[in-house]
């Protein structure tokens, strides 16, 4: 049975990354939903293996500057080696499971 990939339709273009290994990034987006923002995670062949919750857009930026996310458009070096991914965005499951929502490599702070 040939499955296609469920597409994520992820709205925000405004994009997050963090260098995770030698020439491997995790991005992330930030779409508004009811009662609050998602923060939608995936790699750099834009499949999503991940997504938290936030109650507000400050509180989701907060929470990816501490856990070592920059914005890409504030990092004109990033720009100039880094590609970002493009849509669509799909959902691929991560190797490690849901490494962010888990809390296994996200620092909840004082959230």
């Amino acid at each position: 049975m040939n499955r296609h990939p469920e597409e994520v339709p992820i709205q925000s273009r405004d994009y997050w990354f963090k260098v995770v290994e030698f020439l491997q990034q995790n991005w992330a987006l930030l779409d508004p939903v009811d009662h609050g923002f998602k923060v939608w995670f995936f790699g750099d062949t834009s499949g999503v293996f991940d997504d938290i919750s936030f109650t507000s857009q400050a509180e989701a930026e907060k929470a990816l500057r501490r856990n070592g996310f920059a914005r890409y458009a504030e990092d004109h070096e990033a720009q100039r080696f880094i590609a970002r991914p493009e849509p669509p965005f799909y959902r691929l499951p991560h190797p490690n499971g849901p490494i962010y929502s888990s809390g296994r490599f996200w620092n909840r702070g004082e959230e």
